[in-house]
């Protein structure tokens, strides 16, 4: 599904954002090297996008990803719908144009026709290249504790402890 088509700053260059589905694993085929975090592998693709609640907006460039924005919908027994968007990434070749936001506003709108109520992301205090991103699509800045947890190492607690 194409969400827009813009011409980027780059002359002779267009850059098209669109959400990915089920038998879009192929679009993944051809990434720039800085957009994920680490390599695309096929395995993890195809159960993403096979999933109606993993959402995955790309931006592309003459037939390479460029940009994505990644984010899961769900639903709670006592809550509508939210969308959390889990990571923006564009290429630093690409970046400086507008792709970032373009992506977000994809995925948003996307939250807004499944039901959601509310969107929400997480960065780092000091990641000001994200707060304005996220800012400039009227994300509003709000005090969180975050916690992680190394499932890898991760004691179940002694069922006879008491909380």
């Amino acid at each position: 599904m194409t969400v827009s088509k813009a011409t980027s700053t780059t002359p002779g260059m267009s850059v098209e954002i669109r959400l990915l589905g089920a038998g879009d694993a192929n679009t993944l085929a051809h990434v720039a090297e800085d957009v994920f975090d680490g390599p695309v592998d096929s395995r993890w693709t195809a159960e993403f996008l096979a999933d109606a609640r993993h959402h995955l907006a790309v931006a592309l460039d003459a037939g390479c990803v460029v940009g994505m924005a990644s984010a899961v919908h769900y639903v709670h027994p006592d809550k509508a719908p939210d969308l959390w968007v889990n990571e923006v990434g564009v290429a630093s070749t690409h970046r400086g144009q507008g792709i970032g936001r373009r992506l977000m506003d994809a995925l948003l709108k996307h939250g807004r026709e499944l039901g959601c109520s509310e969107a929400w992301v997480l960065t780092e205090e000091n990641n000001a290249v994200a707060r304005r991103l996220y800012s400039s699509t009227g994300g509003v800045d709000s005090p969180a504790v975050m916690y992680t947890f190394d499932l890898d190492s991760y004691d179940d607690l002694d069922s006879n402890e008491v909380l």
